[in-house]
């Protein structure tokens, strides 16, 4: 369950990050697919060739066929041709293991006919699967979007019986007679199948599961049945089904020799995506008709929750950025590089007495929630304890996000009613926090504390009120359907695997995980021939009695830092803990195990009868208008420069094909994205500036006035405790920050500083690459004097998206270093210029100046007047195109610069600069200038008046800003340390 929402994440990030996907999405899928979607369809698809496709080998046997669901290739997995073509491992498939303990052994033949009984009743539990599912091609730069699927992965099950049960069946004899035998032999068994990846190599042919007995050396003692699957087939609820349909019908067989009311042979189950969003409503069948507003907006929501920047990783982990990780992995590689360390599931299994579990449901019940909601916030609670690493940290507090598995059968249309074996797994996430450190621990060491009680349950109340609105506002619909959406289109496992081997998240994508199965004999049991209603599960069917059920899924390749699967059997919890080491140890999970129970069975022991919270945190207010406000506009600003994203995109495939070296590539690439994205962060800290100094009323230490702070409290009270701000908030920087890059992209966020375009345009003309030097190089270089270009230059206009058009009084100090064989450009600014913050301008730390300092050397391959520029990664050619001579001295007055970076034909970034020796020039001097350069042919490249951003200058003989914003950056000791860095960085650099 947990990782199928993991990739559900990663999708609406895609969905976000990758925004002209979304139309390489609807050209891929002009081209239909075949699809067999009723289960009584029977097809006679032929299957192309195909070295490593997925054959069948029962052609000859009629057939209930189904092609699989997105959720069911995620899962089976479907594999990615570019690294089975590299030589790399396939995918490892998900498994699903469950153990349920019986009070009694069942005879092998017994169990045998039961098996085969099951086998004809649940078509896929003697099916294989046909087809490689592989794409006619993938058009996109990272080889993740597909076009077509022409031989599409589809589950086959033969009419026939083509397996029995020496097919599925193990038997295990245990070494002793007592039960701590039995438990670890089961248990060793659980945890060799947990982290078998290898049911995709047998795919082709079947079974996809299997049942072991592990049974005692006494006849009649009790034994351990295990289920283990590829989860593609299965799910807890069918599988607790099948085994109570196993189980009854071994009691059948031993008392009368026969199954006296046989189970009803059922039909191929449909689909996850079938039940929930109805027939033919996938994304291959209705493409966009199926995306509505509310479906924008659960995209934006669940992209937003990435500011909260929940833990994912225990401190002695280090986790990067999820925002830039996610972007890194869908350019299609592992986020800091890839692990080396292989990863294995841990376990430990406990059981909460059948008097503890009752009094947490009546607590439960007593507050207004679910024990759902209760091990949600117990989950979170006790991650708090070890989320440190060990190393405690005083008043630290962290967001937790916590994977809450759903039954998608109660969702949507509900077709599917669990009638035979299928997977029918989903989940939503939960934000709960910030919580501070060794919460959990706080609370089991004084549960009767009103305020300990008071935190636990508003967490888990704060866990039913967000259930219920992703339920409410057809959250499970939404995922469904994004899902679907980003698994058709797109090489979602690629992800998977690249998120895997990460570095930075090391495959965690959530603080914990809760998946509750619920009451076990409350579930219905399978449909027999000769009773017209379902009954439900039994506990005790003959001299079998269930003893415990626990089960899991693996969390090792990807998925959540702590892990919690519990079913309640006969009135006792049953709790499986299966997170992945070495991320958590055998260790850790033992004592995580231990507190997560002690924490509920203090809690519930000490647990008022007081009423259920306050009157607000009851309420059941629907939420979303704000958010969905926020998602519908920045929807719109991106929809506005789809166009330019989808030419940056196309620029970007091609200098991508036409690169030999890829670290060439993502050095480029790193160095457009830096710039990229500094400009609009520079925008907000600008108006909040101005904001600050043009709040009216008294001042605080003569330095920020009242009101603002005032203001800020608001703000920051307002952001804490609205979900439905925060989420508006969150939604609408990220649509404000796609949109200015957009704008950016599209040319309207000015032509000077930020014309961010591949092969941009002039005049309706795309312009491709960069031209050679001869080709711009004007008669005035002739006899160019290196020396004499030497000194201070003043930047008068430049077009060169690497400078922000908010500073001003902009210099170049050039010098040459004593080998001569490279040179330093000393740049210095101020900023922000007064006219982009009129009234924080001269409050700043660098109203003053600053500088930074350039780098690169003299080739002396290169013909006089090409310096070499290194910065961020890359290395590009700074042309000097024209110079003019005072002509008296012959000394440079005035000097046009153009920088170009091409990568595989394509322009990646230019940069232009009029410069000159006086620090203001006359518009004739600047006209003049500009025919210079239209003369030398910069125009197409950026040179045109309406092109370029003419720097601001304050007069040459204002003195230096001093006031009491002033004053405070100098007492602090600012001015001092951009000195020191300037000295370190110039120092470096010789």
């Amino acid at each position: 369950y947990h990782n199928l929402h993991v990739m559900k994440t990663h999708a609406t990030t895609a969905a976000l990050a990758i925004v002209p996907w979304f139309i390489l999405a609807i050209e891929a899928f002009s081209v239909p697919r075949p699809n067999i979607r009723s289960p009584t369809q029977l097809a006679s698809t032929t299957t192309p060739a195909s070295a490593d496709a997925l054959q069948s080998t029962n052609n000859d046997v009629e057939s209930s066929k189904r092609t699989l669901g997105s959720q069911e290739l995620l899962m089976l997995p479907r594999q990615y041709r570019p690294k089975l073509d590299k030589g790399e491992d396939a995918f490892p498939s998900m498994s699903h293991v469950s153990v349920t303990l019986l009070s009694a052994t069942p005879s092998i033949e017994a169990l045998s006919q039961a098996i085969e009984m099951a086998m004809d009743t649940h078509p896929l539990l003697r099916c294989h699967v046909e087809g490689d599912g592989e794409p006619d091609e993938r058009i996109d730069l990272f080889q993740m979007v597909r076009k077509g699927e022409p031989n599409p992965c589809t589950f086959v099950a033969p009419n026939e019986k083509t397996f029995t049960s020496k097919d599925v069946l193990r038997v295990v004899d245990v070494d002793g007679t007592d039960g701590d035998a039995l438990a670890k032999s089961w248990q060793d068994n659980f945890s060799s199948d947990i982290d078998d990846g290898s049911w995709y190599k047998n795919a082709s042919k079947g079974p996809l599961w299997r049942l072991t007995l592990h049974r005692l050396n006494n006849d009649d003692g009790q034994c351990a049945l295990v289920f283990a699957s590829n989860h593609a087939i299965s799910d807890q609820g069918s599988v607790n089904m099948l085994v109570d349909q196993m189980i009854a019908d071994v009691a059948s067989i031993e008392e009368s020799g026969k199954i006296s009311n046989k189970a009803t042979s059922q039909e191929m189950p449909m689909a996850m995506e079938d039940s929930v969003l109805g027939i033919e409503n996938r994304w291959s069948d209705v493409q966009t008709e199926g995306i509505s507003p509310s479906t924008l907006k659960y995209v934006a929501d669940k992209a937003a929750e990435g500011f909260r920047n929940p833990v994912i990783l225990p401190d002695s982990e280090k986790a990067g950025d999820s925002t830039l990780s996610a972007i890194t992995t869908i350019m299609g590689q592992s986020a800091g590089g890839e692990i080396e360390a292989e990863r294995k599931t841990v376990l430990q299994f406990r059981t909460l007495s059948k008097e503890t579990t009752a009094a947490l449901l009546e607590a439960c019940r007593t507050n207004g929630v679910t024990i759902t909601n209760a091990l949600t916030a117990a989950a979170a609670l006790t991650s708090s304890d070890f989320i440190d690493g060990g190393d405690a940290k005083a008043g630290t507090k962290r967001n937790y996000k916590v994977l809450q598995s759903l039954d998608m059968r109660r969702f949507g249309a509900q077709l599917d009613k669990c009638d035979t074996v299928a997977c029918m797994a989903g989940s939503n996430d939960l934000m709960l926090g910030p919580i501070q450190d060794r919460s959990g621990e706080t609370v089991r060491s004084d549960p009767e504390s009103s305020e300990n009680q008071k935190l636990f349950w508003a967490l888990s109340r704060e866990g039913r009120m967000q259930t219920n609105k992703f339920v409410s506002s057809d959250g499970p619909v939404h995922a469904v359907r994004v899902f679907d959406f980003a698994m058709t289109i797109s090489d979602m496992n690629n992800l998977v695997d690249l998120t895997a081997r990460s570095k930075d998240s090391q495959g965690r994508a959530y603080s914990a995980g809760i998946s509750n199965n619920g009451v076990y004999e409350r579930q219905a049991a399978v449909k027999r021939d000769d009773t017209s209603e379902r009954g439900n599960i039994q506990i005790k069917h003959g001299k079998y009695e269930v003893l415990d059920v626990f089960y899991g899924t693996p969390h090792s390749r990807s998925g959540c830092l702590y892990s919690v699967s519990t079913i309640t059997v006969d009135g006792s919890m049953k709790l499986t803990f299966n997170p992945a080491s070495p991320i958590v140890s055998e260790e850790t999970n033992a004592e995580y195990a231990d507190a997560f129970v002690e924490l509920l069975e203090k809690v519930v022991a000490s647990s008022s009868s007081s009423p259920a919270g306050n009157f607000l945190s009851n309420l059941n207010i629907s939420e979303g208008s704000l958010s969905l406000v926020a998602a519908a506009c920045g929807a719109v600003g991106i929809a506005i420069h789809a166009g330019a994203w989808s030419e940056f995109f196309t620029n970007l495939s091609v200098m991508k094909d036409n690169v030999a070296d890829p670290k060439d590539f993502w050095d480029a690439v790193n160095f457009w994205i830096f710039f990229a994205v500094g400009h609009p962060l520079l925008q907000p800290i600008l108006w909040i500036s101005d904001v600050l100094h043009g709040s009216p009323g008294p001042m605080v230490l003569d330095l920020v006035p009242a009101s603002f702070l005032m203001a800020n409290i608001l703000f920051i009270g307002l952001t804490a405790f609205s979900k439905e701000f925060r989420n508006a908030l969150n939604v609408a920087a990220l649509s404000a920050f796609l949109t200015y890059v957009g704008a950016g992209l599209d040319g309207q966020a000015g032509l000077g500083d930020f014309n961010l375009q591949l092969n941009d345009s002039y005049q309706g003309q795309v312009v491709k690459g960069c031209p050679a030097y001869e080709d711009v190089r004007q008669p005035s270089m002739n006899d160019f004097d290196l020396d004499k270009y030497q000194g201070k230059w003043y930047e008068q206009k430049f077009h060169d998206w690497t400078q922000f058009k908010e500073v001003y009084d902009t210099t170049l100090d050039i010098k040459l270093t004593p080998d001569r064989l490279g040179w330093i450009d000393d740049f210095g600014v101020k900023g922000p210029a007064p006219d982009s913050a009129k009234l924080s301008w001269d409050k700043s730390p660098v109203a003053n100046g600053a500088h930074y300092f350039l780098f690169g050397r003299v080739d002396a391959n290169d013909p006089p007047g090409i310096l070499r520029e290194k910065g961020f990664g890359v290395e590009f050619p700074d042309y000097i195109v024209d110079v003019k001579k005072d002509p008296t001295t012959g000394e440079y007055t005035e000097a046009i610069q153009f920088q170009c970076l091409e990568r595989g034909g394509v322009r990646v970034f230019e940069g232009i600069n009029f410069m000159s020796r006086n620090p203001v020039m006359t518009e004739e001097e600047l006209t003049a200038m500009h025919q210079r350069a239209k003369a030398a042919g910069m125009y197409p490249y950026g040179a045109a008046p309406e092109q370029m951003h003419t720097v601001a200058r304050r007069g040459v003989d204002e003195p230096q800003i001093d006031n009491n914003w002033q004053q405070m950056w100098h007492a602090i000791g600012v001015d001092r340390l951009l000195e020191l860095l300037t000295e370190s960085i110039e120092d470096g650099g010789r």
